[in-house]
């Protein structure tokens, strides 16, 4: 109740109530708002691949490894916090994009290095969320299809018209103008990744009790079972799963953004950043550590496709899946959204279908009327359509949206962060601080060039037997 009313002074208030010292439209965004964007970006789908991420490193180095990524996606995301205000953290000028924070801190080439890999990593992400979406949706009909059937059908279909039902209905939520709209939906997202994360974790408990043992060895998935060059290429694969899985400073300092001031923003954002890690981390660990005692070697890629049965509630976790990555898409999509519709504004300010905006009432008390902006409404449609037919194109393009999220996490997660705030603080050249944030840089550079050949490794196999558009299953 309470952020439903912090929006709706937002929504009712007139005057200069509305904006802040920058001439911005006022922030009404929280502590609580921000943790579930977080939790909404950071629980992806991907915590269904940490059963078969674990299974190929063991009982030892899955873990930690998992561990190991939590302490530094956290400890280097406390450095970003850090670089939202130029100069001072209370009282310097907010940097409202990371691209924005880059440009006022590191400046020159880096700005557009980091513009390019930001980005493309979140196309990249966008894509193979509508995959995961799309193969949810067809679980479920899959699942109803063999359980009517009594197994006799093999139930085989397409993935093409399920891409084009979520694509159209991010079609419609795209038309959402800018992230600080959107904490409703990603608080819905955030329920719905705890929903099917503990469903997943309970049906893991389910079977370990039923057959009474722990499967798995403390080295992972034994020689024999696969080849020895199978086993060091999925090794690096699963570092780029668990990199991928903790990826979400890219958004970082656009969740930032929407909180209102003060308490300073770096302060809430620390807070909030620290809770949602440790509830992340700790869900990874319980789904990652009780699907791989439940399934030992044979770990699925996708936990929930291990479970048959009950297939009703195996439904409900697939559909909470697909509602959640509803929410995710948009979360990862609006900093390209606001990107090119500030460019394009900037660049033609004179622009009538650019810039003005038609106002649609809205049918609720208390709301203001929409406004309806020609060019949001018809880039917008544009990016998800061709998002939705790359992911017709390429159905695998999941191993590739793995390469992007390893090779994503050096410079996003650790390398920005690390140079902008040594840049902020005034840290002194080969000091032990220095040094010490160099070397942490430079140990995730050597993680993500291994977990990216893996990933890479795992897209030449896919190519062996790639048909367009057929995403048949």
């Amino acid at each position: 109740m309470g952020e439903n009313h912090n929006h709706q002074i937002f929504i009712d208030g007139n005057g200069s109530g509305c904006f802040d010292d920058d001439g911005r439209v006022k922030r009404t965004g929280s502590f609580w708002t921000a943790s579930a964007h977080i939790i909404t970006a950071v629980i992806g789908s991907g915590v269904l691949s940490l059963a078969w991420a674990i299974a190929q490193l063991g009982w030892i180095a899955g873990p930690a490894v998992m561990l190991l990524f939590s302490i530094v996606t956290y400890y280097t995301s406390s450095l970003l916090t850090e670089c939202y205000r130029t100069s001072d953290p209370v009282s310097g000028k907010r940097n409202y994009t990371y691209t924005h924070a880059v440009a006022s801190i590191l400046g020159g080439y880096k700005v557009k290095v980091c513009g390019f890999i930001q980005y493309l990593n979140l196309f990249g992400v966008s894509i193979g969320y509508t995959i995961a979406a799309s193969m949810s949706m067809m679980t479920i009909r899959r699942s109803n299809c063999l359980h009517n059937s009594g197994g006799e059908n093999p139930c085989h279909m397409s993935g093409n018209p399920y891409m084009i039902i979520f694509g159209v209905t991010q079609i419609l939520l795209s038309q959402i103008p800018d992230f600080d709209q959107l904490w409703w939906l990603s608080i819905l997202a955030a329920i719905m990744s705890f929903t099917y994360s503990t469903i997943g974790l309970a049906l893991g408990i389910a079977k370990v009790i039923g057959i009474g043992t722990f499967r798995g060895s403390l080295t992972g998935i034994s020689i024999g079972t696969v080849t020895q060059a199978q086993k060091i290429w999925r090794s690096f694969r699963a570092l780029g799963d668990i990199a991928f899985a903790y990826s979400f400073s890219m958004i970082l300092i656009e969740i930032q953004d929407t909180l209102k001031s003060p308490p300073a923003e770096a302060k809430t954002m620390r807070k909030a950043t620290k809770l949602s890690i440790a509830v992340t981390t700790v869900f990874y660990m319980l789904c990652g550590c009780m699907g791989y005692a439940s399934f030992g070697d044979f770990a699925p890629e996708n936990l929930l496709t291990g479970f048959g049965n009950p297939f009703w509630l195996v439904d409900i976790a697939n559909a909470a899946i697909v509602i959640h990555l509803v929410g995710a898409y948009q979360v990862f999509c609006q900093p390209i959204f606001t990107f090119i519709e500030k460019w394009a504004t900037s660049r033609w300010p004179e622009s009538k279908i650019i810039t003005k905006e038609f106002e649609i009432p809205v049918p609720i008390r208390g709301y203001r009327p929409y406004k309806l902006n020609l060019f949001r409404s018809v880039w917008r449609s544009v990016f998800v359509m061709l998002t939705t037919l790359i992911s017709m194109l390429l159905p695998f393009f999941s191993d590739v949206v793995g390469i992007l999220g390893a090779l994503g996490f050096w410079p996003l997660t650790v390398y920005f962060p690390v140079e902008m705030y040594i840049e902020q603080k005034k840290i002194s050249k080969w000091s032990t601080r220095w040094m010490c944030l160099k070397t942490l840089s430079l140990a995730c550079l050597m993680i993500s060039i291994v977990a990216a050949t893996g990933s890479i490794a795992g897209v030449i196999l896919d190519l062996k037997v790639y048909k367009p558009f057929k995403s048949t299953y």
